[in-house]
């Protein structure tokens, strides 16, 4: 484990908790720490079940910015990701605060996910020129359906808790401390004798004829009305590429669509504004 991830057993639930303010971000210490601890979690014989939460403000509210544009380090979060899906115990994500970008794609590998009351839901890559890298594009088209997946991602607007629980990208929502919650949801979970839930083996719900024309359609609206916009139409196709290839080639398809974004000279540009817009509200 590193100082931000600690795991911790409360009977047969491994409570694994990341502590990295101010809001959890998914830096490398992070990405390595969650590893670390949920291989630990699937080799201790006495786990039946794996909780993710975080203390402070928010659950992970994405990825750590001032790691874009710098060489890769393992793991990169499509494999942490991946590694959490192919889990062989049940994994619950308690999800509070703001759940972002890459904190979303986490919550996804996870077999279970909980939100609070107020929490909102998003992956909101292309507002800095990216698309989800994490497996964004091939786990929520399978959960909630390819226009709901294409509105989210697309857009890069959250949703509120209520909508993400009737869409089904969550299973409950809770009014009370994450911790408490957890604990609650997961001996649930485990007198239910809950079944490891992968959403990669998800087929996505959608019809061949009815996605084609839905993919034209959104097609020609990103023409209209985002022109200049580098990651959207890659959105698109990395989402497209989830109605029509098994998980693990649709990964390599959203990693490629990915690296094609990070090197283009509009990401550079939206980051370099988002930090200055960060330093000029620090200065007020």
């Amino acid at each position: 484990m590193t100082a931000t991830v600690q795991m911790t057993r409360e009977g047969g639930v491994a409570l694994i908790r990341v502590d990295h303010p101010p809001v959890n971000a998914l830096g490398h210490a992070v990405r390595a720490g969650l590893l670390e601890a949920f291989v630990a979690a699937e080799q201790d014989k006495q786990v039946e079940l794996i909780m993710l939460y975080c203390a402070g403000k928010t659950f992970i509210a994405g990825a750590d910015i001032r790691e874009f544009g710098q060489p890769a380090q393992a793991p990169i979060l499509q494999e942490l990701t991946l590694a959490i899906e192919n889990g062989n115990k049940p994994s619950l994500a308690v999800m509070h605060g703001s759940v972002l970008g890459g904190g979303l794609e986490i919550a996804l590998g996870c077999h279970y996910r909980i939100a609070h009351l107020a929490t909102r839901l998003g992956l909101p890559e292309t507002r800095l020129g990216l698309l989800p890298g994490g497996g964004g594009t091939q786990r929520l088209p399978r959960l909630v359906g390819v226009e709901n997946a294409l509105d989210m991602i697309i857009t890069g607007e959250p949703i509120e808790a209520a909508q993400a629980l009737g869409l089904g990208l969550v299973d409950a929502l809770f009014d009370d401390e994450p911790l408490v919650a957890g604990l609650r949801q997961a001996r649930q979970l485990l007198a239910e004798h809950a079944p490891v839930r992968r959403v990669g083996q998800v087929q996505v719900p959608t019809d061949c004829a009815q996605a084609t024309a839905l993919f034209t359609a959104r097609r020609s609206e990103i023409c209209r009305t985002q022109p200049d916009s580098f990651s959207a139409p890659r959105c698109l196709a990395a989402i497209e590429a989830a109605t029509q290839m098994p998980l693990i080639e649709g990964l390599q398809r959203e990693r490629a669509l990915f690296l094609e974004c990070m090197a283009s000279p509009q990401r550079a540009t939206l980051i370099e504004d988002f930090f200055a817009r960060r330093q000029a509200a620090k200065n007020r």
